[in-house]
């Protein structure tokens, strides 16, 4: 969030705040149980975007656009990418833990070279100084 709103702030742009609630195969006899989770999911997905825009808000005074969608992230992410034609570059943060940066990031890294816009990966070891360096 720390990068992108400050990138949006020096370039003029703004921001498009993406959560994905990945679905399952729900079985019909199940189906209540599955709206319940889908809510609980929803819910989640705005408590989180609700903290990531009021932080973006407070670093570049933006309100960014919010977007839930349920399915596969990845094929989520290039959706949203291709019907916005005024998203220019898809920032992601990679986790800092011993696991790797993260199941996105590795699946992006194998399409890297045909994604439609530049992706940038932020360390999830880097402060927020070392952002303002790089921003």
């Amino acid at each position: 969030v720390y990068y992108a709103s400050r990138w949006a702030l020096r370039v003029g742009g703004g921001v498009v705040m993406l959560r994905v609630i990945e679905t399952e195969d729900r079985n019909q006899q199940w189906l209540g149980v599955a709206d319940i989770m889908r809510a609980e999911a929803e819910e989640i997905a705005n408590v989180a975007l609700d903290r990531a825009s009021g932080r973006a808000n407070g670093i570049a005074a933006i309100t960014p656009e919010r977007v839930i969608r349920e399915g596969d992230p990845g094929e989520q992410i290039i959706d949203v990418i291709d019907n916005d034609v005024d998203i220019a570059m898809l920032v992601l943060a990679a986790s800092a833990g011993a696991e790797g940066p993260g199941p996105i990031i590795t699946m992006l890294a194998k399409t890297a070279g045909t994604f439609p816009i530049p992706i940038t990966v932020v360390p999830g070891s880097l402060s927020d100084l070392d952002i303002d360096a790089l921003s």
